[in-house]
């Protein structure tokens, strides 16, 4: 196999996703990343500092990612709407790229500002979405970690094939996303 001349970052993550959607994060390796890429491993250096340089990488892209997917699916959308096309996009994004999304939950490091910005991206994007429904500063994030949870718990249930009943899972999405909405309105409707 000839080296492949002119492999640039962005081929090499969206390379580096697919290998790990279809095998796993931790089976990701150097080896399999170069010879899918048609170059050396060495090669791999110009791109990213080795195995721990190239999971940091894919953190970074996983996260951005997932907030240009919930970003876009939000757009021209506003409240109940909007907070449910945010989890609907979280829960295809694991689905459809469970490497990449494992990527993604890797604990981000206090040195790694450019990673901890993307993530802080996704949750102002959350507040802004949950801002109709009058929430105070710490409520407002308790509800992003509950919707996080819930998005997650979902996703990876679903990955695991735990929900083995005869029920549409889409059905049992919508619902948890009706439920939890219904929740946020009882609480607004409270104050």
């Amino acid at each position: 196999m000839s080296p492949r001349p002119g492999i640039d970052r962005l081929q090499l993550l969206q390379t580096a996703a697919e290998l790990a959607d279809r095998d796993g994060l931790h089976a990701l390796t150097l080896a399999a990343l170069a010879g899918k890429l048609g170059v050396r491993s060495p090669s791999l250096y110009n791109h990213v500092d080795g195995l721990s340089g190239l999971y940091a990488a894919m953190t970074l892209y996983g996260l951005q990612t997932l907030h240009d997917r919930m970003l876009k699916s939000v757009a021209g959308r506003s409240g109940e709407d909007a907070l449910r096309h945010a989890c609907l996009s979280y829960v295809d994004f694991a689905r459809s790229h469970p490497g990449l999304y494992e990527a993604a939950l890797q604990p981000i490091r206090p040195d790694q500002q450019e990673i901890q910005q993307v993530g802080d991206q996704i949750v102002e994007l959350l507040l802004q979405i949950l801002a109709p429904y009058q929430l105070s500063q710490s409520e407002a994030l308790h509800t992003v970690r509950t919707l996080r949870s819930l998005c997650h718990g979902f996703s990876s249930l679903d990955r695991a094939g735990q929900f083995a009943l005869d029920l549409s899972l889409d059905d049992s999405l919508e619902f948890m996303i009706r439920i939890f909405i219904d929740g946020l309105t009882l609480h607004k409707n409270q104050k």
